[in-house]
């Protein structure tokens, strides 16, 4: 019994550092800028469950499709960070306020949840690379599956209820506070971004993980 603990607790962890709940939040903010609360929380909630989706599916059949189709998982983990950099750099050198991107405003509350915070931000390629590997000697087995699986959920709900609470804390900064926040994340997500290809890269070559 204390095995099997250990073992989903190395897993929660896994999860919570390659998903970073927190390290979605300006993505959130950004998205939701100058939205009703009520689209705010359809975003919050289609987000967390379209990358439930996502990461599910790579747990039941990752390992199988995508050598299929002859991708390497380095491939999406580095073609993700790539996308996640952009939507950073537009963060840092957007408009003056997140809520003139015009291009998120465009977008509906189901379409903003799935890009750019579902995919990439939530479910990104390291969590997606992340669950295949923590199944890869449990493919043929159910109730291992299941027990991720259910991991996945403790931590989707923890993101879940860290975007509830994104809005009530950036009332309280305030446009200026919001402003510098997103510029601020946005540098902080380039970094993480950077990270994912690094360390795809690093896989890749079969180097030293910077």
């Amino acid at each position: 019994m204390i095995p099997l603990l250990q073992e989903r607790l190395s897993e929660f962890v896994t999860l919570w550092v390659v998903i970073d709940p927190i390290g979605s939040l300006p993505v959130f903010l950004a998205v939701a800028a100058s939205r009703s609360e009520t689209d705010c929380r359809v975003i919050a909630l289609h987000s967390v469950l379209a990358a439930f989706g996502v990461l599910v599916f790579f747990i039941v059949a990752g390992q199988l499709l995508l050598p299929a189709l002859g991708v390497p998982l380095t491939a999406f983990q580095i073609a993700g960070g790539i996308v996640l950099f952009l939507f950073a750099l537009s963060m840092i050198f957007g408009p003056s306020k997140v809520d003139e991107d015009e291009s998120l405003a465009r977008q509906s509350p189901r379409q903003a949840a799935i890009f750019p915070l579902a995919i990439p931000a939530i479910a990104s390629p390291g969590a997606m690379l992340a669950v295949v590997l923590l199944t890869n000697d449990a493919r043929d087995d159910l109730p291992d599956q299941a027990m991720t699986v259910g991991v996945v959920i403790v931590v989707l709900a923890a993101q879940y209820v860290l975007f509830r609470l994104a809005r009530p804390i950036e009332r309280r900064i305030g446009g200026a506070g919001t402003s510098v926040l997103s510029r601020v994340m946005g540098t902080i997500l380039a970094s993480v971004a950077v990270t994912e290809v690094l360390d795809g890269v690093s896989t890749w070559l079969k180097l030293p993980l910077p």
